[in-house]
């Protein structure tokens, strides 16, 4: 079963996790020192905060997958639907190691669908996706910035 996903840039990290761990009613499953993750049940939720100096706010969305053919369902709804998707394929990002791509909503948010293969000791430099599609800069967590992905699309 898909987990939607949530990750919103913070300012204060502990003072940002005391309030989220209250408001969930449990510790994070991960936490560093610049990013806190809590896999809830209820609501099923991904849901994630990082203090990595970005606008505080929300930073991404997206769909996690459990499995393979997940990730290929999802995969193919974006693409049926004539959405333009940015496939970063294997990456690190926020201390896992993932499989991802990339839409942008019509309101300018980005949205991540991922399959998590494992953990990772590092959170992700940002270098590793702007080598892998280079006319892109950063914004949201370890994503091409979105302004950068419409740009682009247009020229497709």
């Amino acid at each position: 079963m898909k987990r939607l996903h949530v990750h919103v840039a913070v300012a204060d990290i502990e003072h940002s996790t005391k309030f989220y761990s209250g408001l969930f009613g449990s510790e994070p499953t991960v936490r560093k020192d610049d990013y806190a993750k809590w896999m809830l049940e209820d609501p099923r939720v991904n849901f994630a905060i990082s203090a990595r100096g970005r606008e505080p706010g929300l930073d991404h969305l997206g769909i996690q997958a459990e499995n393979e053919s997940e990730l290929k369902d999802v995969s193919s709804r974006l693409k049926a639907a004539n959405l333009n998707v940015i496939d970063e394929g294997k990456t690190t990002c926020c201390y896992a190691e993932s499989d991802k791509a990339w839409v942008v909503d019509p309101q300018g948010i980005a949205w991540e669908t991922f399959l998590t293969s494992g953990a990772s000791t590092v959170y992700g430099d940002d270098n590793d996706v702007s080598t892998a599609i280079p006319m892109h800069k950063l914004t949201a967590c370890c994503a091409p910035e979105v302004e950068a992905i419409q740009v682009e699309l247009k020229r497709k």
